[in-house]
Parts: C-alpha cells; structure tokens; sequence
C-alpha cells in the first residue's frame, strides 16, 4: 500500500515560506521545486541570473500566475486571503504610464483594497496618500501627470502606492532599476526604515555590489534555490558560482568578501 503524502506543516515563524513550488511555460520549467523561508522583519534581496525566475517567484507567490505545484504561506497561512497583509511594487516597466493621472491619484489607488468595490476613496485616503508621498520625497509633485515624471519619480510614486497600503510584507520587483543615484539612496533608507517598523521586505536585486550594503538576508535563485539565509553565510563566491555559472568572473567579489572578513 503507497504511502499517504502528508500536507507540510504550516510555519508559524515565517513572514514567507514556500514549499515544493514549481512553475512552468509550455512545460517548461520556471521555477522547480522551490523551497524557501523568509523570517519576518528582514530586509531580503532575490538574486540570479536572468531568467532565472526571480520575477516569476514574486507573481507565483501573490497568486498573480499559476503554479503547477506547491503552496505558499503567509505568516503561517495559506489562505489567499493573507494577500491582504502584502504590498506589491511591479517593475516599472509593467505600468501604462501614459495614462492621464496624476500621482496623488495612483497612490490613492493603494487604498482601494481596504475600501473594497463599494466605497470609494474619500478625504481619509487622499490624506494617507499624501503622506506617502512626503515620506518619498514626492508631496510637490502630488498634482503631476504620471507621464511628466522621470524615471526615477514615477519608481517613488509605485512605493508611495505601496506604503499607503500599510502592509506588514512588501515585494518589490527591482525598485532600483534605472534610477539615479540619489534616488536609490532614497529607497534604499525607506526599506531600512520599514525593516526598523518590524515589516518584511523582499527584493528582486541585481546588483552583486551593493547588495551586501543593502540586505540582510538572501535567496539566490535560479530555477532552483542554490541558497537561502543570512546574507553573510550565503553570500559567498562558491554559491555565486553555483548560480551564475563558471564564466562569472568573481575574483573582484571574491576579494570584496575577503576583505569584509577580515574588517
């Protein structure tokens, strides 16, 4: 007589944890076999190649594309309904930023889920979401055509939509991507700020330099979890290697490493 397959338990001390999760295009796979626990109140960055799924993760995870297998808890549930306590930051590139809005108003769309399909946003929701807009460094361009930003503003204005939301997880899919300098900076002290509140926040990162800097905790990623924990214990030449493959050339990190050991 075959064995019974036992459901894995819940894992309570999780902000994400992820089990046997695959994904697949055509019958081929995005994502195998994923496995990972993120703990809450890091600041966690997603790191691989491209194509190795780091996107696709994020969407499976939020429900946003199916799965062929494996399930997703949110603070130790899976109820989709959990996905209430998430705010979500796209790429950039995902949005029609042609579209005749300003930027108060697409911030105030992040208030839409708490209102439900009834309600609409009122003076409350307009206050919160110029908050967020102050906290981005963004109120003096509040009335502002979306179209009318530069790149760089219009990345303030989707994390603006996001805090309004006042989640307890955010996923942020590349907040950093073709911004400016000082900008970055600006995301980068915002996320350090919502770890220091108690969230959890989850990035899809590429930059292997400054990622030490930025994270505390590290999934690295391609197809399959090559790794997953503490950013120091996991961020090593050998695992980079494992993820990017033998042509990367790590000598530079691997010196970058060696130094952050020894000071």
């Amino acid at each position: 007589m075959a064995a019974l397959q036992r459901e894995p338990m819940p894992d309570e001390t999780a902000a994400v944890a992820v089990h046997d999760l695959t994904v697949a295009y055509r019958d081929t796979p995005v994502l195998w076999d994923i496995d990972i626990a993120i703990p809450p109140g890091t600041l966690t960055a997603i790191i691989g190649p491209n194509g190795a799924g780091k996107s696709t993760m994020l969407k499976a995870i939020l429900g946003l594309v199916p799965v062929a297998a494996g399930t997703v808890e949110i603070f130790g549930h899976s109820d989709p309904n959990q996905r209430r306590l998430v705010g979500y930051v796209p790429q950039r590139g995902s949005a029609d930023w042609n579209f005749p809005t300003n930027a108060l108003d697409v911030v105030t769309m992040g208030t839409y889920g708490q209102l439900g399909w009834i309600r609409r946003p009122g003076r409350r929701e307009r206050e919160r979401a110029m908050h967020a807009l102050e906290q981005v460094g963004m109120a003096d361009f509040a009335d502002r055509q979306i179209s009318q930003l530069s790149g760089g503003q219009q990345q303030r204005v989707f994390l603006a939509r996001a805090l309004v939301q006042d989640a307890q997880l955010y996923f942020m899919d590349e907040p950093f991507a073709g911004v400016d300098a000082q900008t970055e900076k600006a995301i980068v002290t915002l996320l350090q700020t919502l770890r220091s509140q108690g969230k959890t926040v989850i990035v899809v990162h590429h930059d292997l330099e400054s990622a030490p800097e930025y994270f505390d905790w590290l999934v690295l990623l391609n197809v399959r979890v090559i790794a997953n924990g503490p950013f120091d214990e996991s961020f090593t030449p050998e695992n980079l290697t494992r993820t990017y493959g033998g042509a990367m050339n790590l000598i530079r990190l691997s010196s970058q490493l060696a130094g952050k050991d020894g000071g």
